[in-house]
């Protein structure tokens, strides 16, 4: 099982508590990844990536491993750790402003 942590205002949407499992069938991807939480939440869907283009939203970042994998192409496997659940894939909504 794969651990996914994702932000607060997303775990209130999808009516949640603490990290998200799941279960990819096939090769872990991020784009795999992706899929699996909105195929599992579909009120998520559009709101970490577009509808139409399947591109990550501006203010939205993923991270693996204390590496960041937001600009990684969506074929990216996912580390070893995560795939095994030992570490969480983060979700994390980026802050702005000044």
């Amino acid at each position: 099982m794969i651990r996914v942590e994702i932000p607060a205002h997303l775990r209130t949407l999808a009516r949640v508590t603490g990290e998200v499992q799941l279960e990819i069938k096939g090769e872990p991807t991020l784009c795999a990844l992706l899929n699996e939480l909105e195929a599992r939440y579909p009120v998520l869907r559009g709101t970490i990536r577009d509808q139409a283009t399947n591109e990550r939203r501006p203010f939205v970042r993923f991270f693996a491993c204390q590496e960041d994998y937001s600009h990684e192409p969506p074929e990216t496997r996912l580390p070893a750790a995560v795939v095994a659940g030992v570490e969480p894939f983060l979700i994390v909504g980026a802050m702005a402003g000044g």
